[in-house]
């Protein structure tokens, strides 16, 4: 199979566990503190594979400026566009609970969710187009880090927009659409990147970096805190070491 399907199949594949965690939560009331346990693990696998996965192999491969400046880019950029897309309602994107607006409440809040969830999934995205530039294959770690976040991405903000009043035709449209969207950001990152320098793969795998940490802090973490509270941390930490010892079996 060409390497640039392969990195569409796979960027679709890992953004279509979005809309398996929609399908889930749509179809099933679950429980809020599953919600939470599933929001920890994803987010200690995503913290492993950032680490692991990423910012390692962006120093082994482009250096430790390039690195730096793109991990800083990515989070400030991520940050900056959240904090804007959050004046607009969609700081709650990813809870399950009560907490995002309606459309009544906040005019124009759906669109902010819609590209807010697009900002979370991008990221996650390139950086398996860019394991084939860089490696000749798609990292079995980083695609089942992706895989294993985006389900309870899914769950919990669907859980969260059918309590604000969303009808089925948005929440199953915004995950479907992201779906497609992350399949063409694996490609885009696969087909921009081949024959560039070290030092530009490590800036923009950088960049992914940092804009996943930041996610992370302000959308996962809040959430998974949320209901286990002592037991967020246990959790998180099963899902970081699961993810490390995918990485390094498949290594």
């Amino acid at each position: 199979m060409p390497e640039w399907l392969q990195a569409w199949m796979w960027g679709t594949i890992a953004g279509g566990a979005l809309v398996v965690g929609c399908a889930l939560a749509w179809r099933w009331r679950i429980p809020p503190k599953v919600v939470s346990s599933v929001m920890s693990f994803g987010a200690g696998v995503l913290i492993s594979a950032l680490s692991f996965e990423l910012v390692e192999e962006a120093v082994n491969g482009g250096g430790l400026w390039p690195t730096i400046g793109g991990f800083a880019t990515g989070a400030l950029v991520y940050v900056a566009a959240n904090f804007l897309l959050a004046r607009k309602g969609a700081k709650h994107r990813k809870r399950s609970g009560g907490k995002q607006p309606s459309e009544q409440e906040k005019p124009g809040s759906g669109t902010a969710i819609a590209i807010g969830a697009l900002l979370d999934g991008i990221p996650e995205s390139v950086v398996l187009g860019v394991g084939l530039v860089t490696a000749g294959a798609v990292s079995p770690a980083m695609l089942a880090a992706v895989f294993i976040s985006n389900v309870p991405e899914g769950l919990s903000s669907t859980a969260g927009m059918k309590k604000a009043g969303r009808g089925a035709k948005y929440v199953f449209g915004v995950w479907g659409g992201i779906a497609v969207l992350s399949g063409l950001a694996a490609l885009i990152g696969f087909v921009v990147l081949q024959g560039a320098p070290g030092e530009v793969v490590a800036f923009i795998t950088a960049v992914a970096a940092g804009a996943i940490l930041a996610m992370l802090a302000d959308t996962m973490i809040p959430e998974a805190f949320e209901e286990h509270h002592l037991l967020t941390g246990l959790i998180a930490a099963a899902g970081f070491l699961a993810a490390f010892t995918v990485d390094q079996v498949g290594g």
